[in-house]
């Protein structure tokens, strides 16, 4: 896992200074998704890269430690063995990042990866997923049971309703204690931006989630009406590279568009340990 983002004081003379050019990143993003992709051997090379930036996920109000522990199971062998092998590949260890559960299937985690004899981290949400629309008392203990069952990354959601009402000091003060409360585990925070009302909130709230701790910022929980899209992407990773620029500070970013990352960014600002992808088990 990456290092951790210290995080900074709150500037909120920066946030009310931005004003995000909407037909300008939707020129970009249309002129990424026209660029040809790879091919051939390097697609597969990619591929399978991509494969290690996956938190390998199962989030449905039917799990139970059976499912977890066949999710544990894909997330050590996700490729099938004949294909690594015709790839020459199959010694080199390739698992994903991580597995990602509800807090109260935690345990069942981490017991199937310890049973398995795997170090593979267990992510678990967090914070009243996937609408935070709980007390913050309630979606702190939350985070710190999670911590307290094993689980060394957590997945918080923002309160939506602090964006749209512009309570920006009041979101900088949520996400910084949920930083505190995850203790050494790694935060990750998700924005829900499909919720937010327009680009330059998306924009202003990835400043406020790097500003306040996170390690890593998500563009969606996958429960919203509208999830990732290309542009949003490039908006956060644009606030990804702004806020290295200011403090010096890597923080990853966690979408679906691996695409983006040799076109918008720079190996100084975004090394590949800080890319991560959300894949849900099939069912």
């Amino acid at each position: 896992m990456s290092a951790r983002n210290r995080g900074t004081e709150l500037d909120l003379s920066w946030i009310s200074k931005v004003q995000v050019n909407q037909p300008a990143v939707l020129r970009r993003a249309e002129q990424i998704q026209a660029r040809r992709t790879v091919k051939k051997e390097w697609q597969a090379a990619w591929l399978l890269k991509a494969v290690t930036f996956i938190d390998l996920t199962t989030l449905a109000g039917d799990d139970t430690s059976s499912n977890v522990q066949r999710l544990c199971y894909k997330a050590k062998y996700p490729i099938r063995e004949d294909l690594l092998k015709t790839l020459n590949m199959h010694d080199k260890g390739l698992t994903t990042a991580a597995v990602c559960v509800y807090p109260a299937r935690v345990c069942d985690a981490v017991k199937a990866l310890k049973a398995a004899g795997c170090t593979i981290p267990v992510a678990s949400v967090a914070t009243g997923f996937p609408a935070g629309q709980t007390r913050l008392k309630t979606r702190l203990e939350e985070i710190r049971l999670a911590v307290e069952d094993g689980a060394t990354e957590i997945d918080v959601v923002i309160n939506r309703t602090l964006v749209l009402t512009g309570q920006w000091e009041a979101l900088y003060d949520e996400i910084r204690q949920f930083r505190k409360a995850c203790g050494e585990a790694h935060l990750k925070t998700i924005l829900a931006t499909g919720e937010l009302g327009s680009l330059t909130n998306v924009y202003k709230a990835s400043m406020i989630a790097m500003m306040a701790g996170s390690d890593f910022i998500k563009t969606s929980t996958g429960k919203e009406t509208v999830n990732a899209t290309f542009p949003v992407a490039i908006v956060m990773l644009r606030a990804i590279r702004d806020f290295f620029w200011k403090t010096g500070n890597k923080v990853g970013f966690f979408g679906c568009f691996i695409e983006l990352f040799p076109l918008t960014t720079w190996k100084k600002v975004l090394t590949l340990k800080l890319v991560k992808i959300t894949v849900n088990s099939p069912p």
